[in-house]
C-alpha cells in the first residue's frame, strides 16, 4: 500500500506553513535560508522518537499485533538507559561515550523485553491487544516512578538523595561532504540516534517489502490462517516482529535521556508514543509514510522551539504566538485532525488486532 498524494500534499503544506511563519517573523534578524535550515535540522532531531515509535508500530501491526504500549516502552527505556549510563559512569567509572553507548544498549533491551511481554500477552494468551498495551503503559509509569524515587530521592535511596553526575548526551556526527555545504550544512549534523532513525526507515522498508521474512509477516497480518496453511509459523512471526518493534521503541526511548537531555523526568515521553501511532496510521502502515507523518509532528515541535528565538519580533496581530501553551498545542491538534480521517482514510492490515488460534486448539 502506498500513501496517497493527498496526504503527501498535506504534509508538505503543513511543513511549509510552519517553516514559512518562522521565516517571516525572524527574517528581519536572520537570513530566511538560515531559518529554514535550522527548522529542518530541528525537525529531523525532534521527530526521532516519533519516527522510531511509528516504525515500532509498523513492525508490530504489519504482523497483526496492535502495539498500544509504545509510550510505555519508550518511557521505560528512557529511564533504564539513563540509569545504565549513570551507573556505568559513576560506579564503574567508564568514560562518557562508552557509558552512553551502554545506556543505549540497555534501553534497546528494555524495549525488546516489553515487546516480548506484549507478545506473550497478545499471541500466547490472546489477551485483548488494546488492554495488553494499556497494561504495558501503566506498568512503565509505575515502575519508572517507583525506581526513580527509590534510587535517587530520599535519605534512604541508593544514591543518598542526590542524582550522580550524568555522562552527558551523545555527540553530534557530521555526514561527510553534506555537512560542509554552506547554509544547509547544519541539517546534516545530527546525533547518532537521529541518524539511525533515518537509516531504520529505509531498512524497515527493505525488510518488510523486499525480503521473504517481510512477505511472511505481511501475510500473517492480512490472513494468518491462509499463511499457516502454507507452513508459516504465525506465532513465531508475530513474536519476532513484536520484539523487534519493542527494541525500536526502546531506541526511541533512549533519545529522551541520552540524546536530548541528560536527565529523567516522570512521564517525560509526554504522549509521543501515541503521536507515533497517529503517524503510523496517517502513513498507511508503511515506513516512509510513517516517517513523513512523523516529520509533520517534528516540524510542529520545531516551530515551537525556533519561534521562541524571535518572540520579540512577533507582531501584535499575532500575539497569540507568544503564548507557549498555545503554540505547544500544535502537534496535538494535528494528531486530532489526522485521526478524524479528514485528509483521507487508511486501511489497516486485515488481521490487525485479531488473535489467531491454530486449528487444533479451536
Amino acid at each position: 500500500m502506498k500513501m496517497g498524494y493527498r496526504r503527501y500534499g498535506f504534509i508538505a503544506a503543513v511543513v511549509c506553513v510552519l517553516v514559512g511563519v518562522v521565516a517571516l517573523i525572524g527574517g528581519a534578524r536572520v537570513s530566511p535560508m538560515t531559518i529554514v535550515a535550522s527548522m529542518a535540522a530541528t525537525t529531523l532531531a525532534v521527530a526521532t522518537p516519533l519516527t522510531l515509535g511509528s516504525l515500532s508500530g509498523v513492525f508490530c501491526e504489519r504482523s497483526g499485533v496492535v502495539n498500544l504500549g509504545i509510550e510505555g516502552m519508550m518511557l521505560a527505556a528512557a529511564f533504564s538507559g539513563w540509569f545504565g549510563s549513570i551507573y556505568a559512569s559513576a560506579v564503574l567509572h567508564l568514560p562518557p561515550l562508552p557509558s552512553l553507548l551502554l545506556g543505549v544498549a540497555i534501553a534497546v533491551v528494555t524495549g525488546a523485553a516489553l515487546g516480548l511481554l506484549l507478545a506473550v500477552l497478545a499471541v500466547t494468551f490472546a489477551v485483548d491487544q488494546i488492554l495488553a498495551g494499556t497494561v504495558i503503559n501503566l506498568l512503565a509509569v509505575g515502575l519508572t516512578g517507583f525506581f526513580n524515587r527509590q534510587l535517587f530521592f530520599g535519605p534512604s535511596s541508593a544514591f543518598g538523595g542526590q542524582v550522580p553526575h550524568a555522562p552527558g548526551v551523545l555527540p553530534r556526527l557530521r555526514v561527510p561532504l553534506l555537512a560542509d555545504i554552506p547554509v544547509v550544512g547544519p541539517v546534516f549534523e545530527q546525533q547518532p540516534i537521529a541518524l539511525s532513525a533515518i537509516a531504520l526507515v529505509a531498512l524497515t522498508h527493505l525488510v518488510l517489502f523486499r525480503t521473504r521474512w517481510g512477505l511472511r509477516a505481511r501475510a500473517v497480518g492480512e490472513h494468518p490462517r491462509a499463511a499457516a496453511t502454507v507452513g508459516i509459523d504465525v506465532a513465531r512471526v508475530r513474536y519476532v516482529n513484536v520484539v523487534i518493534g519493542g527494541a525500536i521503541a526502546g531506541l526511541g526511548g533512549a533519545y529522551f535521556t541520552l540524546e536530548s537531555v541528560p536527565s529523567f523526568e516522570p512521564m517525560m515521553t509526554n504522549g509521543r508514543g501515541f503521536i507515533a501511532l497517529a503517524a503510523m496510521i496517517f502513513g498507511d502502515w508503511t515506513p516512509f509514510g510513517a516517517w513523513a507523518a512523523a516529520l509533520v509532528f517534528g516540524a510542529a515541535q520545531a516551530f515551537q522551539i525556533n519561534l521562541q528565538l524571535f518572540r520579540d519580533l512577533i507582531p501584535p496581530s499575532w500575539s497569540f504566538l507568544q503564548q507557549s501553551s498555545v503554540v505547544g498545542l500544535v502537534p496535538y491538534l494535528l494528531t486530532l485532525l489526522i485521526l478524524t480521517g479528514v485528509i483521507g482514510k487508511t486501511t489497516p492490515p486485515a488481521a490487525d488486532g485479531l488473535p489467531y488460534e491454530p486449528e487444533g486448539r479451536r
